[in-house]
């Protein structure tokens, strides 16, 4: 995703989740420089409660290496109190770059030496 595109993966949540760290793996295939702006949000009914917001700037390996990135943080959240219906949306979204796909979540895994992108939730 290039400059200005956004993309969302949403979950349909089960339970309360509790405050605290979302531990985030979103290793990654970079074609051209970009910066992106992640983000952890709450759908509920249509609306969007922002629980974290950060950005990254990530650059192409050297001579044409499509291989995937690691990316991995932990992003600290507040409690989300569970209703029928809630969803946990992550959103990235791409900044500064001309390129359509300068970043690509890594869905490959281990074929690109990479992992699957995942959020393991607050215990």
């Amino acid at each position: 995703m290039g400059s200005g595109g956004s993309l969302d993966a949403e979950y349909s949540l089960k339970a309360d989740v509790p405050a605290g760290a979302y531990h985030v793996i979103c290793d990654n295939i970079i074609i051209r420089a970009v910066d992106v702006e992640f983000s952890l949000l709450h759908r509920r009914d249509g609306a969007d409660t922002v629980l974290a917001t950060w950005q990254e700037h990530f650059e192409p390996l050297p001579k044409g290496d499509y291989s995937a990135q690691a990316y991995e943080l932990d992003v600290e959240a507040p409690a989300i109190d569970y209703k029928s219906g809630d969803e946990l949306v992550f959103r990235y979204t791409g900044l500064g770059s001309t390129a359509m796909m300068a970043f690509i979540p890594n869905g490959d895994g281990e074929i690109t030496r990479g992992r699957i992108p995942n959020i393991t939730l607050p215990k």
